[in-house]
């Protein structure tokens, strides 16, 4: 059985790789048009921040082997061509017509199963000066070594990423210090467009600014322009002009799909190559996976197109396993996707409150404050989850996450219970391990969770500090209530005039002294005590009255804002 992938970067390799183990006697042939395989583009930035010390490590196994041609030709049996483009797909013949880029050599090569791993490219805006010099998209290993080498020479005093997704997001963090300005530009209102609702997009960019960053917002970049030596050195925007040393194009990425639409295989309405479970094309002899093929999303049924190494890798497995007669199938996604940058942990999974609101649902939303792990610890850190859940039955729709706490934990715990289904109420029910250097006795993602389950019932009611922010600045009379401790509230007063300061443990003897002719926002540090003021002052009769959602460690990124 002959075996052609077309592509060797992530999905290729890991196809061979399964394919091998399950089928000894397979010929396979990896066909790569760059110079290198296996490479680990994900921690491109990470390189660049000086996290990932040499280049070569991205392409290492994690014993120290390079996998290179030698490596898969020695350890796997699989034989490698670099430098090798395949050019088009005879499927009548079942051959693929293939040039060597450094020869210019012509040849064919036939097969019984043809795998498509082309992944993607950069989507380059059509802006003038994108050509020009110290331009660069992280794309490739190249590019992130030349921009290394360029700031270590102390060439660079400021850099333009454009684009705030993952990629310009993690870029910024791996340049941003104070012998290297960074300024951000995002087309949209908010960074991080397709990964969190805005709320949640505010606590990013309050850390962001935080370390320096110029954030420029509903930026659209129009131009660039170059020195006399053809270096770029300013960026044209709407807001104005930015003088820079170094741009880095970080708008995302487009399928690779040419070699497939040219050989007459179905692309689908994302614009990536369709493909069934077992990631079969309309060709039953020809498979495709990885960043160039789309995949299903699990609560809406549609496709998808979610690029990730990860999906990629799973993918692999289930094109091998189906080449050699078992009945894999790759399970539809829940678009989970994180990242780390500027010490925060960051993530979410299913569908965001706006998505979910469009597509029908009737949603209910909590955020929550809290720690991972007990305060007494020394090594804890804040967490804040956003849970989006169908208001009739509770079933959850999707969450978010971001702290500089450990996160990621609770992440995977809410896209596991994403794929079997569960509700709000089975998230409380929850066997979570807990030791005091893992998590609080009842964990903060339980506590979200009755957070949510408590709104959803009517035992709580929840302000945003979204809203707090927008009504306080369109005039409307709120009396704010914080109800922390006095040295915490000296440590860190609320700037709202007016502000009602009663700690918890008085507020049942001076409940009359609180304001009821407007509506009552309890506030302290993470939203617990705020929840426990407001059931209080319900049983007072007082029916104006509403917690701050997060608590200030969720309202300090709107103030910052300001």
């Amino acid at each position: 059985m002959k075996v052609i992938i077309v592509g060797g970067v992530a999905i290729g390799p890991k196809v061979a790789a399964r394919l091998r183990r399950v089928n000894p006697d397979a010929e396979i042939t990896i066909l790569e048009k760059g110079s290198l395989i296996s490479y680990g583009a994900c921690g491109l930035p990470l390189y660049v921040g000086n996290f990932v010390p040499q280049l070569d490590d991205l392409m290492k196994t994690s014993y120290g082997l390079m996998r290179d041609t030698d490596f898969f030709r020695n350890q796997k049996d699989v034989n490698v061509l670099t430098q090798t483009k395949a050019e088009k797909i005879d499927r009548k013949e079942k051959k693929v017509y293939i040039r060597n880029l450094n020869s210019g050599l012509e040849e064919t090569v036939p097969y019984d199963y043809l795998v498509l791993a082309t992944g993607a490219k950069s989507s380059i805006p059509p802006i003038p000066g994108v050509h020009l010099g110290q331009v660069f998209t992280l794309h490739h290993p190249h590019d992130a070594q030349t921009l290394k080498e360029l700031i270590k020479a102390k060439k660079v005093k400021h850099v333009t990423v454009m684009g705030s997704g993952l990629i310009g997001i993690e870029t910024a963090d791996a340049l941003a210090s104070p012998r290297l300005k960074v300024t951000l530009c995002e087309a949209e209102v908010q960074v991080l467009p397709k990964l969190l609702d805005a709320d949640m997009a505010k606590l990013v960019e309050s850390k962001m600014k935080e370390s320096g960053v110029d954030i420029r917002l509903s930026c659209r970049v129009l131009g660039l322009e170059g020195d006399l030596e053809e270096n770029v050195c300013r960026v044209l925007t709407e807001q104005g002009t930015i003088d820079t040393d170094v741009v880095v194009i970080a708008t995302g990425v487009r399928p690779e799909v040419e070699l497939a639409h040219e050989a007459g295989l179905k692309i689908g309405v994302t614009g990536a190559i369709q493909v069934d479970e077992h990631m079969l094309t309309n060709d039953p002899a020809i498979y495709a996976g990885g960043d160039c093929a789309e995949q299903r999303h699990l609560l809406t049924g549609e496709p998808v197109y979610i690029p990730l190494a990860s999906t990629a890798n799973k993918q692999g497995r289930v094109i091998a396993d189906h080449i050699a007669g078992m009945p894999s199938r790759f399970a539809p996604v829940e678009g989970t996707s994180v990242l780390q940058a500027f010490e925060l942990n960051i993530g979410r999974t299913g569908l965001g409150e706006e998505e979910a609101r469009k597509r029908g649902y009737n949603v209910v939303t909590s955020v929550s404050s809290g720690l991972d792990s007990t305060h007494y610890y020394l090594m804890h850190a804040n967490i804040t989850i956003k849970l989006i859940a169908e208001k009739e039955n509770g079933r959850l729709l999707g969450a978010q996450v971001c702290g500089i706490g450990e996160s990621v934990k609770r992440l995977d715990v809410l896209a596991t219970a994403l794929k079997f289904g569960a509700k709000v109420e089975d998230l409380i029910d929850l066997d979570l391990a807990y030791a005091p250097p893992f998590a609080t006795a009842i964990d903060v993602l339980i506590h979200a969770a009755t957070t949510l389950e408590n709104i959803r019932l009517g035992l709580a009611q929840g302000i945003t500090a979204e809203s707090v922010v927008k009504r306080l600045n369109a005039g409307e009379k709120l009396c704010i209530l914080d109800v922390r401790e006095p040295e915490e509230v000296s440590a860190s007063p609320l700037p709202f005039e007016g502000t009602k300061v009663i700690a918890l443990g008085e507020l049942r003897e001076r409940w009359q002294e609180v304001p009821t002719d407007s509506l009552i926002v309890t506030v302290c540090g993470l939203g617990i005590r705020g929840y426990e003021a407001v059931r209080m002052l319900l049983g007072k009769e007082v029916r104006q009255v509403a917690y701050l959602q997060g608590g200030i460690s969720v309202l300090n990124a709107y103030k910052s804002q300001e």
